[in-house]
C-alpha cells in the first residue's frame, strides 16, 4: 500500500468543492478587512504602497507554494518546508495561504501547523489594530 493510500480518510468529504464556502469566504473577507484598509490608508496618506502590494504579491506566493506542496504531497516526493510556509506567510501571505488551504484542502488538519498559521493571522490583525486605532503604540513596548 503507498503512503498516500494510508492518509485517505473516508470520514472527510471528498471531491475539490470548498466545504461552507459562504461562511469561509465571510471569514476571509473579515480577516482581510484590516489589512486592506490599513495597506489603503498608507498608500493614501502617500506613506507608502509597499504594504498593499506586498500583501498582494506574497499571498500569490503563498498561493502557489501551497499549490506546488500539494502536489509534491500527492507525488510523494520532497516537500516544501513548513518554516518556509510559515516564513511566506508572515511576511504577508497568509491571506493566500489561507485561500489555498481551502481551495487544495492542503495543511487544514495538522493542528501544530494551524497553531503557528493562525498565531501569523493573529499577529497580523494586531499589528493592523495597533497602527489603525492605537496609534502605534503597543508595538512601542518592543
Amino acid at each position: 500500500m503507498s503512503d498516500s493510500g494510508a492518509r485517505y480518510n473516508p470520514g472527510r468529504p471528498s471531491g475539490g468543492q470548498i466545504q461552507q464556502p459562504r461562511l469561509k469566504l465571510l471569514v476571509f473577507v473579515a480577516l482581510c478587512a484590516l489589512p486592506l484598509y490599513g495597506s489603503l490608508a498608507l498608500w493614501l496618506r502617500g506613506v507608502s504602497v509597499i504594504a498593499l502590494a506586498g500583501y498582494g504579491l506574497v499571498s500569490v506566493v503563498a498561493f502557489f507554494l501551497y499549490w506546488a506542496d500539494k502536489r509534491k504531497a500527492r507525488a510523494d516526493t520532497w516537500r516544501t518546508p513548513e518554516n518556509v510556509l510559515h516564513a511566506v506567510e508572515l511576511a504577508g501571505g497568509w491571506p493566500g495561504g489561507l485561500l489555498a488551504q481551502q481551495v487544495f484542502r492542503h495543511k487544514t488538519r495538522k493542528v501544530s501547523f494551524q497553531l503557528v498559521f493562525w498565531l501569523i493571522v493573529l499577529l497580523h490583525q494586531v499589528f493592523w489594530i495597533d497602527q489603525l486605532f492605537l496609534g502605534a503604540h503597543l508595538l512601542a513596548f518592543f
